[in-house]
């Protein structure tokens, strides 16, 4: 009764935080229908609702609200103890798992990861690609990659790249058919590329700072896209004028086919870190990946 009773809690606590039976099955290696029958079957044991189900979503009773809050993290801790005893092994194993975006991974992560990962083939790295601003804890991540002016103060953060700054740029054949900006309020009558914001699901708001004096620039185009990359084959098509961070333009601008304005209106800001829960005890695994990843032209933090 015990075993049953864990694997099914594990089901539910699973099916809770995914929002999903379909996602959950998938997570836990096992069928939707299996995991429909151990939660009513858990129900039945407990005799009252945990779920609310419909065709179209599922959301917890005040019952299963309860119940969530008081062994969820329980399930979290031993899994952390188990990861930690990894440090008794001679090699280093396990899953890191890290939230960021796609350019971030090509640019950053992967090249300063393949080297762990050859000397500890017993590692995994699940990366989950998203420019949203995702809840690491509330959605199981070992880690995320933010700039570091946006992530909260309970989180350790780690530099992972020099200090960066926005670029506002567009290729040589759009300003044959635009003046060029000298001031960021000149680009409210250009055609310029938005970014829908995935956390707000607003437009990103166009930030300029010189001299202490700090605006906001509302622009308007014809392309709304919600990652970069789109944006930047956008921009080198002539389609507009895109705002994005230094790294991402960096080729296009040295080879001309961008080109920068607006320079001395965008200052420099803290780059990218790697963030990650201060209450966390991380495992060796986790430890290594922080290591390889940290910019060592920087003061070293905890961590």
């Amino acid at each position: 009764m015990i075993k049953r009773n864990l694997n099914d809690l594990l089901g539910f606590v699973t099916v809770a935080r995914e929002g999903s039976f379909t996602r959950a099955a998938a997570t836990l290696g096992v069928t939707q229908s299996a995991l429909s029958q151990a939660i009513r079957g858990l129900e039945e044991r407990l005799q009252i609702r945990l779920l609310t189900r419909t065709t179209r979503s599922i959301s917890l009773t005040p019952a299963g609200e309860r119940l969530i809050q008081s062994i969820g993290n329980r399930f979290d801790e031993i899994e952390a103890e188990l990861d930690a005893l990894t440090a008794l092994r001679e090699k280093p194993g396990g899953t890191v798992r890290i939230t960021c975006g796609d350019g971030m991974i090509q640019r950053v992560l992967l090249p300063k990861l393949a080297p762990l990962l050859q000397q500890y083939p017993d590692i995994k790295l699940e990366f989950d690609m998203s420019y949203a601003l995702r809840d690491i804890v509330a959605d199981r991540f070992d880690a995320g990659v933010r700039w570091g002016k946006t992530i909260d103060r309970d989180m350790i953060a780690v530099p992972i790249g020099p200090p960066l700054r926005m670029v506002v740029a567009a290729s040589p054949e759009y300003f044959t058919r635009y003046p060029v900006p000298l001031h960021p309020n000149d680009l409210m009558a250009q055609d310029c590329i938005n970014q829908r914001m995935p956390s707000s699901g607003g437009l990103y708001v166009w930030d300029f700072e010189k001299d202490g004096e700090k605006i906001n620039v509302r622009v308007d185009g014809s392309l709304i896209f919600n990652t970069v990359p789109p944006q930047i084959d956008a921009a080198l098509a002539g389609l507009g004028v895109v705002v994005l961070p230094e790294d991402e333009l960096q080729s296009h601008l040295e080879s001309g086919q961008l080109v920068r304005v607006l320079e001395d209106w965008c200052p420099v800001f803290e780059g990218y870190h790697l963030y990650y829960p201060s209450r966390r005890q991380p495992s060796p695994a986790f430890s290594l990946v922080v290591n390889a990843l940290r910019y060592e032209n920087r003061p070293r933090q905890p961590g």
